[in-house]
């Protein structure tokens, strides 16, 4: 059967896409080009522009009118990934967004071990020849470092050292300690040769040239952590602020909306503090810290306890949701040598071709620096009913185009981190906190998100020092210095990635509370998370718009 002229654009897009990003092709099973990486540099910048260039102008010649329900969306998303990815162009992101503690150039070929398979020879030579092109990437990350030094756009200073001391660290190791290698003890012995000697051979070396260079370009650090220490600040987070909410909103009212629900969350904690004996909720944080029941000694304790929430959750979600993904979640430990530099969770989706499941990535690093009050709400934001269902049903949904089925979540991150911090509460509708404490830690979860609207905007709108930013973490969702000082200079790194959360999650609510007071009685919430999660992931303006639509009331 023919594609429609829109689903066939899709599919050119998402080839597109696919040819660029020959890492994200490996991710999702893709072993075609498993013997190649993406190119940072100008010829890789240039077949992007083009690709970008040539969809938009197809795109404008299709007729919206009359369009099918999924090809209008489909059509939507294609423009708005192309505007995004044109727009990181014309504000050069290639100058600094390189430099990053948490998944720069240097964290490459660790990330291959998730997800890159050497079962076998033929797959055993295309990892070798991945590992033989990684000094070119590196070359041109550093290039593009120089140009942006000479430009007067660079990293922030904090950034730049944590990515230098990573580095160091990566460089200071063992080789047989390379995650390539741990990861695969099942090898055999020659196999396992041939990779350490590739790492010896071509990693250890760019990475020591990567490391130089970070060296010489960090007295050149811009003066400030946000992005208005830059020369055209201001056009750089109008820009990440649409790519990582699909908005175009304003940094005042997003910073003002924080700090309305940093007030409104605070009151509920202050409620569950007096139901537990405490005047407040500073009192009740202080019982919690001095609570050795609250701590963990040992990293695999965080571990065992975010497997039983998985199992709970799984087993009451056919109560909430139609349709449940096929592919499993395992919860894994952040990799030692990324640990340190790493958020407190993060999730890596399964393989399309159901060869690997998801992936809930917990932080184990100093385990009694992370109450174990806060574990539950951060495994459901990032496992279940959170990233996994959404990502997983999204992959699975055979009724999409692959571009609807992968490569949506390229369109901001605002619907899939929404949906996660829609899960947090969700959770506690579903029953799935034991108690109080844990009931505090999704509220602490919520006002660390509220709270990010405000330290994002704070930091990168109006120059906001990275103290204040730590000091209204601590104070308005409990964080610990360690947590602080980590998701700070993770907000840093990512301008405006930290406000896809919360916008995402009011769009969602808000429907929600529109749809439940149109259909009344007859409102169907397991038809509701059906429909939300149904179409993948949507740009927050489309779901306004079509989200009404698919819910239908209970006969």
């Amino acid at each position: 059967m023919s594609l429609s002229p829109v689903d066939a654009l899709a599919d050119r897009l998402w080839t597109g896409i696919l040819e660029l990003s020959p890492l994200w092709a490996t991710l999702l099973g893709d072993e075609s080009s498993a013997d190649r990486w993406d190119d940072p540099g100008p010829a890789g910048r240039e077949r992007e522009a083009a690709l970008v260039a040539r969809t938009l102008r197809e795109a404008d010649a299709i007729d919206p009118s009359g369009l099918p329900t999924e090809e209008r969306v489909t059509l939507d998303l294609i423009r708005i990934v192309c505007r995004m990815r044109a727009g990181a162009q014309e504000v050069r992101l290639w100058h600094f967004d390189g430099v990053d503690q948490m998944g720069g150039v240097q964290s490459l070929p660790s990330e291959l071990a998730r997800f890159q398979r050497v079962d076998g020879p033929e797959r055993i030579e295309r990892l070798l020849a991945r590992l033989a092109a990684y000094p070119a990437v590196v070359d041109a990350t550093i290039a593009n470092l120089e140009e942006g030094v000479r430009a007067g756009r660079t990293a922030a200073p904090v950034v730049m050292d944590r990515t230098i001391a990573q580095v160091g660290r990566m460089l200071a190791g063992p080789v047989e300690e390379e995650a390539l290698l741990v990861a695969h003890p099942e090898l055999p012995d020659a196999d396992r040769e041939r990779i350490r000697a590739a790492l010896v051979a071509h990693v250890r070396p760019a990475l020591a040239r990567y490391h130089a260079a970070l060296e010489a370009a960090r007295p050149a650090a811009r003066a400030g952590e946000g992005v208005a220490w830059l020369p055209d600040g201001e056009a750089v987070y109008r820009h990440a602020i649409f790519a990582w909410t699909s908005l175009p909103e304003d940094p005042r009212a997003l910073h003002g909306y924080g700090l309305e629900q940093i007030a409104a969350i605070r009151a509920e904690m202050d409620a569950i503090a007096r139901r537990m004996g405490h005047p407040d909720v500073a009192a009740l944080r202080a019982a919690l810290d001095a609570d050795p029941t609250n701590h963990a000694t040992d990293p695999a304790e965080l571990v065992r306890l975010a497997e039983g929430q998985v199992a709970r959750t799984v087993a009451v979600a056919p109560r909430w949701f139609g349709r449940l993904p096929v592919a499993g979640v395992e919860v894994r430990a952040v990799e030692p040598h990324q640990e340190q530099d790493a958020p407190p969770a993060f999730y890596f989706p399964p393989a399309a071709d159901g060869s690997r499941p998801g992936f809930y990535y917990l932080n184990t690093y100093d385990p009694a620096s992370r109450p174990i009050h806060r574990i539950a709400s951060t495994t459901f934001h990032e496992a279940v009913p959170g990233h996994h269902f959404q990502i997983a049903l999204e992959a699975e949904h055979e009724g999409l185009p692959a571009f609807r089925r992968y490569g949506a979540r390229i369109a901001g991150s605002a619907f899939a981190e929404g949906w996660g911090l829609y899960s947090e509460r969700l959770a506690d509708e579903m029953g799935l906190y034991a108690d109080d404490r844990e009931r505090l830690g999704m509220l602490e979860a919520q006002a660390w998100r509220a709270a990010r609207l405000v330290v994002d905007t704070g930091i990168h709108a109006f120059r906001w020092d990275r103290e204040r930013s730590i000091a209204l973490l601590r104070d308005a969702a409990g964080l610990s210095q360690l947590e602080a000082e980590t998701e700070t200079d993770r907000y840093i790194t990512w301008p405006g990635q930290a406000l896809s959360y919360m916008t995402g999650q009011r769009e969602i609510e808000a429907l929600r509370r529109t749809i439940a007071a149109r259909d009344g009685e007859r409102f169907d919430l397991r038809a509701f998370h059906d429909a939300v999660l149904g179409h993948g992931s949507l740009p927050l303006a489309t779901l306004r718009a079509e989200l009404p639509g698919w819910v239908t009331p209970r006969s």
